[in-house]
């Protein structure tokens, strides 16, 4: 997908904390998402696996860093940091708009960039940790590195597409705690029809619900919209993102069978068809995973 010419991102959104900030976590990223992901597979809670990674320090994500500045269209399509933050900004767009036409009071939820580690409301977070959502200080945790791992490890394509989905599903969460629904489910159960996994699929439907707007999107600031049309290909790599990142896909790279009691994202076929319903039906109500008759 490619920002719109003339595009002009103001920045101050994302904010970006660099390697040393918040606590001390041994490791890196190589070979260590898979660890995580696995253990989060197999019943694992984000909070516990993130305080065993880090320590256990719950110091409430209050590291300081800097934050991504001014970008054009051209660089967000480009650099890496900028289109997170121009990303970032055209979701704000779209979800502020979509959630005050139901009368659902709006807030943006914070974006932090790290690179090695960091602290977070959850406990501590280290680069294995991957893209999350933490619902205690509701913000959005990704360490950029991440995205080359799911081109050269799970395989997905476009790869400024897949960076895209990823930072439009962990949205999504924000949006689903805006909305109640995070309090509202057993997030201890896992398996393929657990609301696990329908918190998941319909973070993914509103990744689509984003994408498919976000070419008639226009920013608050400039009147121009954020991206330029979705082309066939490109929603083919969008599709091929989602099924990447599913469970019974994860389990397989990381060289184990495919168990489908122990999944908490839902499988490929899941993903991709979340992300389509979204996509191509643009509503809430479309994205109901809870009530669903099948995943």
């Amino acid at each position: 997908m490619t920002f719109h010419e003339g595009g002009d991102f103001e920045g101050g959104r994302v904010q970006s904390r660099g390697p040393g900030r918040g606590i001390a976590i041994g490791g890196g990223v190589t070979g260590l998402v898979v660890v995580v992901l696995v253990t989060l597979l197999n019943g694992g809670n984000l909070g516990d696996v993130l305080n065993a990674v880090g320590g256990g320090s719950q110091s409430g994500g209050t590291s300081q860093g800097t934050t991504i500045q001014r970008c054009s269209a051209e660089q967000a399509n480009t650099q890496r940091d900028c289109r997170l933050s121009a990303t970032v900004q055209g979701l704000d767009a779209y979800w502020q708009e979509a959630l005050a036409a139901q009368g659902t009071p709006f807030s943006q939820p914070p974006v932090v960039s790290f690179t090695s580690q960091t602290s977070t409301g959850c406990g501590a977070a280290s680069s294995s940790t991957g893209p999350f959502y933490c619902p205690t200080d509701r913000t959005v945790y990704l360490d950029l590195g991440f995205y080359d791992q799911l081109q050269s490890q799970f395989g997905a394509q476009d790869g400024p597409l897949a960076e895209m989905y990823v930072t439009a599903h962990e949205y999504g969460h924000h949006v689903q705690n805006l909305l109640g629904t995070m309090s509202k489910i057993d997030h201890q159960g896992t398996g393929a029809t657990s609301d696990s996994v329908k918190l998941e699929l319909q973070a993914d439907c509103y990744a689509g619900i984003w994408i498919g707007h976000a070419a008639t999107t226009k920013d608050p600031q400039t009147g121009v919209v954020f991206l330029d049309p979705v082309t066939p290909q490109q929603l083919s790599n969008a599709l091929a993102a989602a099924q990447a990142v599913g469970d019974d896909h994860i389990q397989q790279q990381s060289g184990g069978g495919v168990n489908p009691d122990t999944w908490t994202h839902g499988s490929s076929a899941q993903r991709e068809k979340w992300f389509t319903t979204g996509y191509q039906k643009g509503t809430l109500a479309a994205c109901d995973t809870f009530s669903a008759p099948s995943l």
